[in-house]
């Protein structure tokens, strides 16, 4: 007990520095698996195993953000194991989406995710709605726009927010589709909890409109109030 006790204030001063290797899920670093149980828009159920890690600089008293994440599962009607990896971006300080829909359509697999933060979101295009959209063919993960997602797909189904903290206080390590579906009616925003359509008043829109420069990204707003 002595032992355990030292090695946590240990790592608590050396957490500012990121001098401490922290092991799964210790003090909000390192890594953390579980699987959801996914509801397809067809009535099947599948199940998807996630991974993420976080790391990389945060404020005194946060979380590290997510540095890489990963969802993997079995296609339906076929033995393929697909793999979709979100890995760390520099231009970010960290990985780029929070996933909140995977369905399959056609022996295609769909996947929507929210860029995460106002970096990301900025990286990514400023999707309105704030959704970006991967599909796979069997072969790699391709990019596509939202009229491209079959209509039949409208229901997130997995964990959106701070995923591995909403296991954590779940409790266990397979989050049934009832489950998931319960943290999801709790969400405030709508686009959350249904695939929206039509773009969102620009003043509902997540971030404010910034652009990558040398060292960092500035608000567009920095452009027009320049003296020419």
């Amino acid at each position: 007990m002595r032992t355990v006790t030292i090695t946590l204030v240990l790592c608590m001063l050396l957490l500012a520095t990121g001098g401490c290797m922290a092991s799964s899920g210790l003090l909000g670093i390192g890594g953390d698996s579980w699987q959801e149980e996914v509801l397809l828009h067809d009535g099947r159920k599948i199940v998807a195993d996630r991974h993420v890690f976080r790391g990389g600089r945060h404020e005194i008293g946060q979380l590290p953000p997510y540095k890489e994440q990963s969802l993997t599962f079995t296609l339906p009607g076929t033995r393929q194991r697909v793999v979709w990896e979100d890995t760390f971006s520099k231009e970010l300080g960290a990985a780029n989406f929070l996933p909140m829909l995977l369905d399959v359509y056609d022996s295609a697999a769909y996947l929507v995710v929210k860029p995460m933060g106002c970096l990301s979101y900025n990286k990514w295009g400023r999707p309105n709605p704030p959704y970006v959209i991967f599909r796979y063919d069997g072969n790699a993960w391709q990019r596509i726009l939202l009229e491209e997602l079959p209509a039949e797909i409208t229901a997130p189904n997995l964990i959106l927010s701070a995923p591995d903290l909403a296991v954590s206080k779940a409790g266990t390590r397979i989050m049934t589709s009832e489950m998931i579906q319960k943290i999801i009616s709790g969400y405030k925003q709508p686009e959350y909890k249904t695939i929206l359509r039509e773009p969102l008043e620009q003043s509902k829109l997540p971030c404010t409109e910034m652009i990558r420069v040398d060292n960092g990204w500035v608000g567009i707003e920095w452009f027009t109030s320049q003296p020419t």
